[in-house]
């Protein structure tokens, strides 16, 4: 009888006829363990059958000898436009989100880009924007700045803003309109709360712990960039998801910890077993990015990172820099390339099976940092082929399912995304094991990845064999659900 049903049902799927067939790949399945070959039918977005005879379709991308595995998921990415998002898409990227930073108004980011994107696009609320608009210093001008839809805001914004960010918050009476600013954000469908501490020297510890406290209560996550480097702010962090029962999650942990990357590693999975809700995130790259007239390069800064000048590359010309040129930079203001760690930290920041893989892509510039456009490619190609630092199943759930269930909480649409399942979206990568690679680097700035042969996002091909598929945008928001559950 069950051999009856299993054929009545293989002769329904082939009987069917489906927009799109992958035929014949490797399908990987982090989720659900699946690791065999398959042929996935797609109709309207979605995963309508996973079966092992061959489907019919209206198209179809042949997947023999690739990976089918769900599409890569960004938690950290600073490049929110099709520019940048088609370098991501090179590099097996369906989703990148904004969450470290934030925005400053979620609805006018998410309407900026509804029905323009390349890939799937979200954000959290800026802590850091937040406050500045809620000063009595600048109130004249909040509510024009409340208007600003962009995560790159306009230079006069700027200016501003980086006063903003040095001032402690004055009278009780902006902390609660912080807290309003912020709520605010939640319900225009922000996926959580940005917190650049490091980048806020202004923000006291009291008024970082009420954040928290916040957080803990509207019960949305924090994604954090910490105070400043090492172990302490790390515990700093812990200690206050711990006490408020908040949930954090803290980006670039490899940067952030640099040489105490063990004891912290130790810190979050400790912490974790014990309850707390804490995640975290890496890159495959011993360096970082960031705009050089920022607090972290306030007095004391090689001391505070471990690194000079020279260790620092001026994005626009790609030159390291002098003393000299460091503070013509540092007040003419732009994006520097900061080498800072060591191959061995990245390793065990791989290897660790509570890290997942976030890019901190920035925006798009001829001369940007590599992860912007090879991040996803580098893990797989360098640390799981070559290095053999975790298998390749391992490697795709830090980019897939990890994310994935990091946002459930709060985000619905994630529960269809960073996976292969019938009824979930069909954000697909497709990629050779054997080839892929990043091609990206340090002289020679952004190119696209390479083995990575076909990219859907909600079943529309925005990459096919290996090529950019002119004017597709099938991007979809990822909104948190604060609004609706109020």
């Amino acid at each position: 009888m069950k051999l009856l049903l299993a054929a009545l049902s293989a002769t329904a799927l082939f009987s069917q006829t489906y927009d799109l067939v992958i035929s014949g790949g490797r399908v990987m399945d982090p989720e659900s363990g699946l690791d065999a070959v398959r042929h996935i039918g797609i109709r309207a977005g979605k995963i309508a059958a996973i079966s092992a005879t061959p489907l019919k379709g209206n198209a179809e991308l042949k997947a023999q000898g690739r990976v089918v595995s769900p599409g890569f998921i960004d938690l950290h990415s600073h490049g929110q436009t099709n520019q940048s998002n088609e370098f991501q898409a090179h590099d097996g990227v369906t989703t990148a989100l904004e969450l470290e930073a934030g925005v400053v108004t979620p609805a006018g980011f998410l309407k900026q880009r509804e029905g323009r994107a390349r890939i799937n696009y979200g954000a959290t609320v800026s802590h850091a924007t937040s406050r500045t608009i809620s000063m009595d210093k600048f109130a004249a001008e909040a509510p024009r700045w409340r208007l600003l839809a962009s995560p790159e805001p306009t230079k006069d914004w700027n200016q501003i803003n980086n006063q903003g960010r040095n001032l402690p918050l004055a009278r009780p009476e902006e902390l609660s309109l912080l807290a309003a600013t912020l709520e605010r954000g939640l319900k225009e469908g922000a996926l959580g709360i940005g917190l650049t501490y490091q980048y806020v020297p202004g923000a006291s510890r009291d008024e970082i712990y009420r954040v928290f406290e916040m957080a803990a209560r509207w019960k949305m996550p924090i994604f954090v960039h910490v105070r400043t480097r090492g172990l302490e702010p790390m515990q700093e962090m812990v200690a206050n998801a711990a006490a408020t029962g908040a949930s954090v999650h803290i980006v670039h942990v490899n940067s952030s910890s640099l040489g105490a990357l063990p004891v912290v590693l130790d810190l979050i999975d400790g912490a974790r077993k014990r309850g707390v809700d804490v995640t975290t995130e890496a890159y495959p790259y011993t360096a970082s990015s960031t705009f050089l007239e920022s607090a972290i390069f306030d007095e004391g800064w090689q001391q505070s990172t471990g690194i000079s000048y020279g260790d620092l590359q001026w994005v626009a010309t790609g030159e390291r820099l002098t003393k000299e040129t460091f503070e013509k930079y540092r007040a003419q203001g732009g994006i520097v390339i900061a080498h800072s760690m060591k191959p061995e930290w990245i390793a065990r920041a791989m290897a660790s099976p509570a890290v997942m893989i976030g890019s901190d892509g920035m925006p798009y510039a001829p001369g940007a940092h590599p992860r912007s456009a090879g991040t996803f490619s580098r893990v797989l190609s360098r640390y799981v082929r070559d290095q053999k630092v975790m298998s390749l199943m391992d490697g795709l759930a830090k980019m897939t399912i990890m994310p994935a269930q990091r946002l459930e909480p709060v985000a619905p649409a994630m529960k269809s995304k960073g996976r292969i399942r019938i009824g979930a979206d069909a954000d697909i990568t497709v990629f050779d094991p054997d080839r892929i690679l990043d091609t990206a680097t340090f002289e020679k700035g952004l190119s696209f990845s390479t083995g990575i042969d076909h990219v859907l996002v909600n079943g529309v091909a925005v990459v096919q064999d290996g090529q950019t598929v002119k004017d597709a945008l099938p991007g979809k928001a990822v909104t948190g659900n604060y609004g609706q559950r109020q």
